[in-house]
């Protein structure tokens, strides 16, 4: 009986039933609206590299852009990502009035920064994208991109900010229409204004604004309308500062993982261009993309689980809380392991999915196949975090974000190259040498710290209220 109580009205409950179906309630949605998202900016960069004639250049110049996508995403997170497992936990407390009032200054904070972004952005492109590698050749593909894509910052922040708040409340499925919606947008008007109306790069940049204005307007309606159970409701709203503290202090690992991204991103593309030119930084496009490709089941397993483990984590349900913890690693694990191996056995097919130019697969083939090693070790990151995330430790959560990515990939990104003739490879480098270190440092910290917690509540009596 329990395990049919687990849905009711297409929301899941997290308080019974079977955890790991639970999870994959959640968790399949998620994987659905991630692998959409994720769309949102491959199908760009599948159309952009093969423009004839100038498709190996045009996306070098996209991924000169990728650093200030990445950052936008970053801010989304931080008050997205960061509020939702604390709604999680209010509601797991049955307060629905806490929880709304952080869903609604989460949304301040996110039309405040999509804003300063935008203007920011605009103002200042030019001087950053040379800072981020851009060449005289690559320049004008890279703002083309830019300007248009900048304009659509709030969609993008409303979007991506604003769904964490209907998972967090068991309605995956609507989660997974919004972006849905944008991605099919996405898809359909691609070709047509790249290819059909000869306008290039600055065609996908429309098309994708257009998708995430018609994704802000879904959530927003959803979020506002009578279906839910936390309404945004702004009648005699004012910010409250303590409560955006408490969202920010929690994001703030969301946003260090966005962030130093980022980070990464332009520090390879400068040491690549330094050892390699435009090609180089054509071939860490193409296995950026991969890799997102890659990790997009393991990261929508372990948001899944997020709000699984948060809900009962607040309702001092601790055999569901390490249940899920469990089955979220193993499942993260086996996953990560099966596609390190198609990556391996078929390099040139992952490739060939944005470009054919024989130079980009003599160059990208090898450096694909150090860039992946070890990638199974991405599940122990990705899976500690969550549990961090998940249980409001954001300080652990942080620190791991920083490990991994600004004290391990970027100083070895920028010294790899210049040892033992390395080169370009040195960059590849860094990933798997970060992967193994980061990820185990990260999983092993959870086990030790979270676990014994964990058993003492067992054996402590609940607090009135919770």
């Amino acid at each position: 009986m329990a395990q049919k109580d687990n849905h009711h009205g297409g929301q899941v409950d997290f308080s019974r039933g079977d955890v790991r179906r639970g999870i994959l309630d959640v968790a399949a949605p998620m994987l659905v609206a991630q692998v959409l998202n994720l769309l949102y900016n491959i199908v760009d960069r599948i159309y952009i590299g093969k423009i004839p004639g100038e498709g190996t250049l045009a996306l070098a110049g996209l991924g000169l852009c990728f650093p200030l996508i990445t950052l936008v995403t970053a801010f989304a997170n931080l008050f997205g990502v960061g509020g939702a497992p604390l709604c999680s936990i209010a509601r797991g407390q049955k307060d629905e009035k806490t929880a709304g009032k952080i869903m609604t200054n989460a949304y301040f904070m996110l039309v405040v920064c999509g804003l300063v972004l935008t203007v920011a952005g605009l103002v200042f492109h030019k001087p950053i994208l040379y800072l981020f590698g851009a060449s005289d050749e690559t320049y004008p593909y890279a703002a083309a991109y830019l300007l248009i894509y900048l304009l659509g910052t709030v969609f993008v922040m409303t979007t991506l900010g604003l769904n964490p708040y209907i998972n967090s409340q068991g309605f995956a499925r609507i989660g997974m229409l919004t972006v849905l919606l944008g991605a099919a947008t996405n898809i359909v008007l691609d070709p047509v204004l790249i290819f059909l109306c000869g306008l290039g790069v600055r065609g996908a940049a429309i098309a994708t604004v257009v998708s995430q204005g018609l994704s802000a307007a879904w959530v927003l309606r959803f979020l506002t309308g009578p279906k839910t159970e936390l309404r945004l409701r702004f009648r005699g709203f004012r910010p409250d500062w303590a409560c955006i503290r408490r969202i920010t202090a929690l994001g703030t690992s969301s946003f260090v993982m966005s962030f130093t991204d980022s980070l990464v991103q332009v520090a390879c593309n400068a040491t690549l261009r330094t050892f390699g030119g435009d090609l180089y930084i054509s071939v860490m496009t193409v296995i950026n993309s991969v890799r997102q490709i890659a990790q997009t089941p393991v990261m929508a397993l372990t948001d899944g689980a997020s709000p699984v483990i948060s809900y009962n984590y607040g309702a001092r349900q601790v055999p569901r809380v390490r249940k899920a913890v469990r089955f979220m690693t193993q499942l993260g694990f086996g996953y990560t392991l099966v596609i390190w191996g198609l990556i391996s056995l078929f390099p040139a097919g992952f490739i060939r999915i944005f470009n054919q130019d024989p130079d980009l697969l003599a160059a990208a083939v090898p450096s694909l196949h150090i860039y992946f090693f070890g990638f199974v070790m991405m599940a122990f990151q990705f899976s500690g975090q969550s549990v961090f995330k998940s249980l409001n430790k954001a300080k652990m959560a942080i620190f791991f974000s920083l490990l991994r990515k600004a004290v391990i990939v970027v100083p070895l990104t920028l010294l790899l190259p210049r040892v033992a003739g390395l080169g370009v490879n040195g960059v590849f480098l860094a990933e798997p040498i970060s992967n193994c270190i980061g990820g185990l440092a990260c999983y092993l910290t959870m086990r030790r710290t979270v676990m014994p917690e964990l058993s003492a509540m067992e054996t402590q009596p609940a607090h009135n209220g919770t």
